[in-house]
C-alpha cells in the first residue's frame, strides 16, 4: 500500500506511476474524494463524540427541565455518532479498497514499457559453440530422460499436465542444489527457514498477490487458505502486526518451499519439459530493513544471485524489468536470464524486488526508530528455482556422449561426482 501522505501531497507522483505500469491514472481523482470523505467523516465523528462527552458532563450537574432537554439531546446525539461512526467506517472500507489497487510507486530510472522493453544490464560468460565442439545439444527432456533424472510421463498420470517427477540423478541434483543454495545464504548472513505453503488471505492480499495474479493462484475455499506460489508470502507475513526492534535490522531470512503457479495465461507456451510447470521447489532470500538502505540491498540481493549463477558456471544477463511488467508490489525488479542453448535464447530464472514499505504497509510492519514508529522496507529475491536450474545446468553442461558435467561447485552435494552419465 502507498503512503496516503504521498496521495495527499503529491497526487502526479501516483499518476506518473500509474501510467508507467500501463494503468489508468483516473483511481487517483477517486482517491482523493474517497481521502476526503473519509477524512471529513472521522472529523464529524470525533466533533460528536466531543459533544457527547461534554453533555454527559452537563446531565451530570443539572436538574429540571435543564436536564430534560439535555437528556433529550444526548439521546438524539448518541443516534448521530453510531450514524456518525457506520459513515465513517464505510468511508474507510472505500479508502481502503481503492488503495489496495494502487501499484508500488515505480523508482525513477525503470525503463518504462511492457514485457519485452527491459533493459539488458549486464552480460557474463560466453554460450558454448556446440557446432564447434562437434555435435547438436539436446534439449533438457531429452537429457533428463536419458539420465533418468526426469519422468513426464508418471508425472501427467498422477496429477496431470505440467506435473513431472524428478527421479534419481534428477532428485540428486534438487537436493545438491538445495543444499548448496542454503550453504551459500547461510554464508551471506541469512537465517534458514521452512515456512508453510499454505496461508491465509491476509499473507497473499498483503504480499499484492490477490491483485493481478489473483488468476495464478490456487485457493483451497473449504479451509480458506492459499497455496503459496512463492515463500516471499510466508517470510512477508511473518512479521506482520509487528513492531521490530531498529536494531535488529536487517534481518534476512532464506526459505525453501514447493511453490504452486496455475501459469493463467500460458496455454501453449512452454509446454514441453519442466520450465513452465504447476508446482516446483525453490530457495528464496527476504529481507526486512530500513526504507533508507533498501536500495543498497537490492544491489546485494541481486549480487548474491548472480554469484549463484556464476558458481554454477552458466551464462546468463542481467535484466532491469520495465515498468509496465513490474507486479503489484515491486517498485524495481531484476530478472537474471541463463542461456538456453536449445532455443537459443536468454530465459528466466531469477529474480529479485524492490518492495519498498508497499507491502510492509499492507502487513502493518513497523520499526522502532529513534525518530519514531514507521513502516519498514522489504525486499525478496530468488536464489534458485529448482526445475530451471536444473534445466540449464542439464542443457549447458551436456557432453557429446550425453554425460552431464557437474560444476565444481555441486560437487561436494553430489558425493564428488563429476559428470552424471546415462543409464544404458
Amino acid at each position: 500500500m502507498i503512503d496516503p501522505y504521498v496521495l495527499r501531497t503529491d497526487p502526479d507522483r501516483i499518476r506518473r506511476s500509474q501510467l508507467a505500469r500501463g494503468e489508468s491514472d483516473a483511481i487517483v481523482d477517486q482517491l482523493l474524494a474517497a481521502d476526503g470523505e473519509r477524512r471529513a467523516s472521522i472529523q464529524a465523528f470525533e466533533t460528536m463524540r466531543a459533544e457527547q462527552k461534554d453533555l454527559g458532563k452537563q446531565v451530570a450537574r443539572a436538574t429540571g427541565d435543564e436536564k430534560s432537554a439535555l437528556l433529550s439531546r444526548t439521546r438524539q446525539l448518541s443516534a448521530d455518532v453510531k450514524t456518525a461512526q457506520t459513515a465513517s467506517d464505510e468511508a474507510k472500507v472505500r479508502f481502503d479498497d481503492l488503495m489496495k489497487q494502487v501499484g508500488n510507486l515505480v523508482i525513477d530510472g525503470v525503463p518504462a514499457g511492457g514485457e519485452d522493453d527491459f533493459t539488458v544490464v549486464e552480460t557474463h560468460g560466453t554460450p558454448r559453440d556446440f557446432a564447434a565442439e562437434g555435435f547438436v545439444p539436446l534439449d533438457h527432456l531429452e537429457i533428463g530422460e536419458a539420465l533418468g533424472a526426469i519422468d513426464m510421463e508418471r508425472g501427467t498420470k498422477i496429477s496431470g499436465s505440467r506435473f513431472y517427477v524428478l527421479t534419481g540423478a534428477g532428485a540428486q541434483l534438487e537436493l545438491a542444489l538445495l543444499n548448496l543454495a542454503m550453504a551459500k545464504a547461510t554464508e551471506w548472513g541469512f537465517t534458514p527457514m521452512i515456512p508453510p505453503a499454505l496461508v491465509k488471505p491476509s499473507a497473499m492480499e498483503g504480499t499484492g498477490y490477490l491483485g493481478q495474479a489473483a488468476d495464478d493462484v490456487y485457493f483451497l475455499p473449504k479451509d480458506d487458505l492459499y497455496l503459496v506460489g512463492t515463500s516471499e508470502v510466508a517470510l512477508a507475513a511473518y512479521h506482520s502486526d509487528e513492531i521490530l526492534d531498529a536494531g535488529r535490522l536487517p534481518l534476512r531470512y532464506t526459505a525453501f518451499s514447493p511453490c504452486f503457479r496455475r501459469e493463467a495465461g500460458s496455454y501453449g507456451k512452454d509446454t514441453k519439459g519442466i520450465f513452465r510447470v504447476h508446482w516446483f521447489d525453490k530457495v528464496e532470500m527476504f529481507v526486512y530493513c530500513d526504507p533508507a538502505d533498501a536500495q543498497a540491498w537490492h544491489d546485494r540481493l541481486l549480487g548474491y544471485e548472480k554469484a549463484f549463477i556464476e558458481a554454477l558456471e552458466l551464462p546468463f544477463q542481467v535484466l532491469d524489468v520495465a515498468s509496465g511488467d513490474l507486479g503489484l508490489s515491486a517498485a524495481r525488479k531484476y530478472d537474471c536470464y541463463a542461456w538456453l542453448p536449445t532455443q537459443n535464447r536468454y530465459r528466466e530464472i531469477t529474480s529479485t524486488s524492490n518492495c519498498t514499505e508497499f507491502q510492509a504497509r499492507r502487513l502493518n510492519i513497523r520499526g522502532r526508530f529513534d525518530d519514531g514508529v514507521r513502516p519498514l522496507a522489504t525486499l525478496n529475491g530468488t536464489l534458485c528455482a529448482m526445475t530451471r536450474m536444473i534445466i540449464m545446468l542439464l542443457e549447458n553442461h551436456q557432453q557429446a556422449d550425453r554425460s552431464v558435467r557437474v560444476p565444481a561447485a555441486l560437487r561436494p552435494y553430489l558425493g564428488g561426482q563429476e559428470f552424471l552419465r546415462p543409464l544404458s
